[in-house]
């Protein structure tokens, strides 16, 4: 599951993918070239679309659902219309969530079998939010995690072999504004990361020994799985600029001089 902020690239991470379809639950993907399933507007579309990818002969290798937001709003709805309300909070005690959590088995269940005996890659969208996470160790704090009823985020971050926080890269500024006073403002590159490992800010999670933090590039990512790191220069390309250095490092003194 890849998680964050509208807007960062997501989608566009899902399409550099091997082969890959998308189920769409919303229609976000805009100019983004890759094939897609119509747009899902009932529940039974996603089933039907799984089950499709699980019979039909086809040469896909990677299935993207974009995105579990918008595929929890098609639950929801059918929860609602079995139990004949208009509101999931219609259901007493809470309890239409977790009613919720047989309908995202199913739906797991379906990507299991296209993982296990199509061989496909699945690849899930979210969206984030930002919540209050009460830790007993120390004081509340806000954090990032995907946006998602709390049982069906617990339920698929089990699921998932990785759980990856889409962000920009931000730093802080601190200005002394005088009489005690200081302002801290976020000075942001533009660049975009993945998270791989949980920290205070965000929810995260790897099986792949993947390094906490690197581009959102899935060609880095596929790297990754290949069991290659190409964050990390290769001894040639290591050694080639001190041999480049140490050659022209006279010549550079006395044209200085």
């Amino acid at each position: 599951m890849l998680y964050g902020t509208h807007g960062i690239g997501k989608s566009t991470f899902g399409s550099m993918a091997d082969k890959a379809v998308f189920i769409q639950t919303e229609d976000g993907l805009g100019e983004i070239e890759c094939d897609k399933l119509p747009v899902a507007t009932r529940y039974g579309d996603i089933l039907a679309s799984i089950a499709a990818l699980y019979k039909e002969k086809h040469g896909y290798q990677t299935v993207v659902i974009d995105s579990l937001d918008w595929l929890e709003r098609l639950i929801f709805a059918e929860v609602c219309a079995k139990r004949g309300v208009e509101s999931i909070e219609d259901i007493g005690y809470a309890k239409g969530y977790t009613f919720a959590l047989t309908q995202w088995r199913e739906i797991l269940d379906g990507l299991d079998a296209l993982r296990n005996e199509r061989g496909m890659q699945v690849i899930l969208i979210a969206h984030s939010r930002i919540e209050k996470f009460d830790n007993p160790e120390t004081e509340s704090y806000d954090r990032y995690v995907p946006r998602l009823n709390k049982h069906a985020s617990a339920l698929i971050q089990e699921w998932c072999d990785e759980v990856l926080f889409a962000t920009y890269r931000v730093h802080t500024k601190h200005t002394d504004e005088g009489f005690n006073r200081k302002r801290t403002q976020g000075i942001g590159t533009g660049e975009r990361i993945i998270r791989t490992t949980e920290r205070p800010a965000h929810m995260a999670k790897n099986r792949l020994g993947l390094p906490d933090e690197m581009p959102l590039d899935y060609r880095v990512f596929d790297a990754f799985l290949r069991g290659e790191n190409p964050m990390q220069p290769s001894a040639e390309a290591a050694a080639e600029p001190n041999e480049q250095t140490q050659s022209i490092t006279p010549k550079t003194q006395t044209q200085g001089a």
